[in-house]
């Protein structure tokens, strides 16, 4: 089958007092059609990075230094904004990860979701209106009819995200990206977005980037995941297999420190220190400064991501026994 996403060595710079710091550092990835690709790390890894620049949505000191985005085998990095803006909201979409802020505030949701189906699909007024309380509905929206006309505000949290959810979908997109759509919602809510959105993307067979921190979430909504830190993808499998048996020391620390009911009231395990800053980067190893298992290789060479089977990949000195024989004997 062939892939609706891939993505290679996709590098995003931001400049800094004239300095470019390297926020996403030759990211790799794909997505099938129908297949939900899970993206994890702490805040700061470049998650959220790598989602703006699939969707060419930086900022004005962000720029993309090098790799290709093809979408249905097109390399969105060679088209224009005009180009761009004819794709974002019709062959992919994003939920935004804050949907208390990501509504216009002065524009109703009616007008809103209109405006996507007028756009791309050439709906008239009417039409879209129909589309939009079809839309509405489907997401699981009471009244709404009425919904239509009313304005963000009135809405609580898990409403908005549900307006949110609907309006990515409205022009049933072969790409899905979701950056923490549940991030600001009550537990309860929470569960209802995620089976939402799940159920949203069997249906209409959608490629999908969950992007978060919360192996929960993974759990629920992935087919395989990929663990970033600073910037690099350090580690990918199915999930299964990398919720049950994580390789990367980074990896294990996020699976242990997650709270479980069979550990009653235990204090819970934590990774000491914090992501470093991308104009603080260790020179071997992003992680060694954290991590218990490091060595002095570690240290000083940086590791390179490897195959380890067909399905996973590790970046890590534990696994690059060949390499390392080559590094210390230099």
């Amino acid at each position: 089958m062939a892939n609706v996403l891939d993505v290679t060595r996709l590098t995003t710079q931001f400049t800094k007092k004239g300095t470019a710091l390297t926020v996403v550092d030759e990211l790799s990835l794909h997505v099938k059609k129908g297949e939900s690709l899970g993206i994890v790390g702490e805040s700061g890894c470049g998650k959220s990075v790598a989602s703006l620049s699939i969707m060419q949505l930086l900022g004005q000191n962000g720029r993309i230094q090098q790799g290709s985005v093809r979408l249905n085998g097109r390399d969105l990095l060679t088209l224009s904004q005009k180009e761009m803006q004819r794709i974002r909201g019709k062959e992919m979409a994003m939920i935004f990860q804050e949907p208390m802020t990501s509504l216009n505030p002065v524009l109703t949701i009616g007008k809103q979701m209109s405006e996507v189906l007028e756009k791309h699909e050439g709906h008239s007024k009417q039409q879209a209106r129909q589309k939009v309380i079809e839309l509405l509905t489907l997401v699981g929206i009471p009244r709404a009819t009425e919904i239509f006309a009313e304005y963000p505000h009135r809405l609580s949290g898990g409403m908005r995200q549900r307006v949110m959810i609907a309006m990515a979908i409205a022009c049933n997109p072969t790409l899905l990206i979701a950056d923490e759509p549940t991030t600001a919602l009550d537990v309860t809510i929470q569960a209802q977005i995620l089976d939402l959105i799940t159920k949203i993307r069997k249906e209409l067979g959608m490629a999908m980037i969950m992007i978060t921190h919360d192996l929960g979430v993974v759990a629920e909504t992935c087919d395989r995941v990929m663990v970033m830190y600073a910037g690099q993808v350090i580690e990918e499998a199915d999930a299964r297999t990398l919720l049950r048996s994580p390789k990367h020391p980074y990896t294990i620390g996020l699976i242990n420190s997650t709270p479980h009911k069979s550990k009653g009231a235990k204090r819970l395990n934590s990774i000491a220190g914090s992501v470093p800053s991308p104009d603080d980067y260790p020179p071997g190893c992003r992680f060694a400064p954290r991590c218990d298992k490091v060595m002095p290789i570690c240290l000083t060479h940086r590791p390179e991501l490897i195959g380890l089977d067909q399905q996973a990949s590790c970046r890590c000195w534990l696994y690059e026994e060949k390499a390392e024989r080559s590094a210390v004997m230099q």
